[in-house]
């Protein structure tokens, strides 16, 4: 599969953003690999929102292309490709913590994401160091 790089509707830091990350998806991927863990294909597949098989590869390959995630060769299996955020793909991570406390204060949330927010709420600048340290290894 051959993903273009974006081209950017303008020069708008948001316009930008949302050009990479803006669309139902591409957010999801990202807080699954930080914080969930997810790192391969199917992993990313089998997540509760129930992302279809090409939506995931495009978006997988979209991400890939504009440096926020890359892949690797996967330790156990030639047949497994290894997902993993870059530096740039880490650093989403206070946007995501952001947008999870806005969630919570204005819209339904689960109660799997119970132990994210309590966390946040207890000291967010410390689970956001943790999971950047965790990532980073």
């Amino acid at each position: 599969m051959s993903v273009k790089k974006i081209k950017y509707r303008s020069g708008s830091p948001v316009s930008s953003a949302l050009d990479i990350v803006g669309d139902k998806w591409s957010l999801l991927i990202i807080w699954d690999m930080m914080v969930k863990g997810k790192n391969t294909y199917n992993e990313l597949l089998k997540s509760d929102e129930k992302i279809a098989t090409n939506i995931l590869a495009n978006r997988l390959a979209m991400l890939e292309a504009e440096g926020i995630l890359k892949k690797e060769e996967h330790p156990e299996s030639k047949a497994k490709i290894l997902y993993s955020l870059t530096h740039k793909g880490i650093e989403l991570l206070p946007v995501l913590v952001e947008l999870l406390l806005w969630a919570n204060a204005w819209l339904p949330v689960d109660e799997g994401s119970e132990n994210y927010i309590a966390a946040l709420k207890k000291n967010k600048e410390a689970f956001v160091k943790k999971v950047m340290e965790d990532m980073k290894r």
